[in-house]
């Protein structure tokens, strides 16, 4: 196992890698399928702690393997089973998801989640046995994931508040190793392998929101027919996330040369991934509240659809600036996007809920459509 060349030309994901992102959707639909049914209850408070500490669990398991595997890919017979007994772990999170929220008891999903930390500390060990020059670095990511899990299962011990404290702390603990571990010698992650990854992982993201919100638009009109606000929000909900597949992969490759910008970027690709998967429950809450399927408000289910949106929007104005991308000319009007779909929330006694989530997808479009074309008259300009 060695190092891979970071200027490798035409470095794509493998096989296996897609297979790996498949295996953590299935997680990610978990949760997001956990906090449409809590939201449904109208209990917004449990369902988002829920939600944001099962949510971590899974993306800083991938985006570690991601950044793992980008640097010392090998894709042999030892790599490929630690991949399996990675997948394996996810696949154990995902089915304690719903004892997670219900019951807020996190056995499984932290079993889960140190089965794949555990096959992570085993590539980093092999790493450091197999490359030289990358033995420090390797040695600080084994070692410092290695106590931090002995952290989490500690923690499941842990009583009353202090469960909240050590869960915090933890987390910071585990967004430390990255910095500490490559403070001294950086591995050698492939840019643009990086941003592909983060891009391919969005799209299937994106892709559970649909089959999430289909099966909800399903349901619905097998138990209450076609409505006027069903057809709306199913139209509104598809141009929703067509809009933020738009606004993710519009401008030019993420530049992601400095290890400040790259983490930087990686670790706010968490707001992201969360957002986009949360729109889909919003969109469900808005399809169950239209078919008198739950127990919020029509004015509560739009503000489920638009708080994922307007956070989508802030986050990705500002990674697409911390990576130069030149898709924002001015982040004044991605915040006044935002506004307006987050206003629009309040506007299901005038234009029902229906309406109010077409008018979130026109107003996101508007904000989509003023960058791109700023973008574009910047390009001309420089060229010119």
């Amino acid at each position: 196992m060695r190092g891979r060349d970071p200027d490798e030309p035409h470095r794509v994901s493998t096989p296996l890698e897609l297979f790996f992102d498949l295996c953590f959707v299935v997680a990610v639909g978990q949760a997001a399928a956990q906090l449409h049914h809590t939201l449904d209850e109208g209990h917004l408070g449990g369902g988002l702690v829920g939600y944001a500490a099962v949510f971590f669990a899974i993306w800083w398991a991938w985006m570690n393997f991601t950044w793992f595997a980008s640097a010392y890919d090998t894709d042999d017979v030892l790599y490929r089973l630690l991949t399996l007994l990675q997948m394996a772990g996810v696949l154990v999170l995902a089915a304690g998801v719903p004892a997670a929220f219900e019951h807020y008891d996190f056995s499984v999903v932290v079993l889960g989640y140190v089965l794949m930390r555990v096959g992570l500390i085993c590539q980093w060990l092999r790493a450091a046995v197999e490359h030289p020059e990358g033995r420090g670095t390797a040695l600080r990511y084994a070692g410092g994931i290695a106590v931090v899990q002995v952290g989490w299962i500690a923690r499941l011990w842990a009583p009353g508040a202090w469960a909240a404290i050590t869960f915090v702390a933890l987390v910071i603990a585990e967004l430390a190793v990255p910095a500490w571990a490559e403070s001294r010698r950086r591995t050698t992650w492939h840019p643009e392998h990086i941003a592909e990854r983060y891009g391919l992982f969005t799209i299937i993201v994106l892709g559970e929101v649909i089959l999430a919100s289909l099966a909800a638009v399903q349901s619905a009109l097998s138990e209450f027919g076609v409505s006027a606000t069903l057809i709306l929000i199913a139209v509104g909900g598809l141009a929703l996330v067509f809009v933020v597949w738009w606004i993710y992969f519009t401008g030019a490759e993420a530049h992601l040369r400095t290890l400040r910008i790259a983490l930087t970027w990686g670790y706010g690709h968490v707001v992201v991934f969360a957002a986009i998967a949360a729109l889909g429950s919003g969109i469900e809450v808005a399809v169950d509240t239209a078919g008198h399927h739950s127990h919020v408000s029509e004015q509560a289910a739009a503000f489920a659809v638009a708080v994922p949106v307007a956070v989508v929007q802030i986050a990705l104005g500002v990674l697409h600036r911390l990576a130069r991308t030149g898709a924002v000319r001015n982040f004044a009007f991605v915040v006044a996007g935002a506004i307006v779909v987050l206003a629009l929330s309040f506007s299901t006694p005038l234009l029902g809920l229906g309406g109010a989530v077409v008018g979130m997808a026109v107003a996101a479009a508007a904000t989509l459509v003023v960058n791109v074309v700023g973008a574009g008259s910047d390009t001309a300009g420089s060229r010119g």
